[in-house]
C-alpha cells in the first residue's frame, strides 16, 4: 500500500480543502460545492490541499553555552 505525501490520518475539514476559499473573517469558507461553511466543517467533496494546511510552531530549543561541548 502506498503511503500518502502527508501521512494517512487527515481529518478533513473545509479549512484546508482544495474547494475552499478562507473569508475576510478568517471563521467561514466560501466554498464552490457548498456554499458558505465553517473551517472545521466537512463534506463528502473534500480534496485535501495541503499548502493550505498551517503548520503547528515549533519548539522552542534548548540554550546550550560552549561547557556543554567541551571534552574534560
Amino acid at each position: 500500500m502506498r503511503r500518502k505525501l502527508y501521512g494517512n490520518n487527515i481529518n478533513p475539514a473545509c479549512g484546508y480543502c482544495a474547494h475552499g476559499v478562507l473569508a475576510e473573517d478568517r471563521v467561514s469558507v466560501l466554498c464552490r460545492k457548498k456554499g458558505i461553511v465553517s473551517c472545521d466543517y466537512k463534506c463528502r467533496r473534500f480534496k485535501y490541499d495541503p499548502l493550505k494546511r498551517i503548520p503547528k510552531i515549533a519548539p522552542e530549543l534548548m540554550q546550550f553555552d560552549a561547557e556543554d561541548f567541551a571534552l574534560e
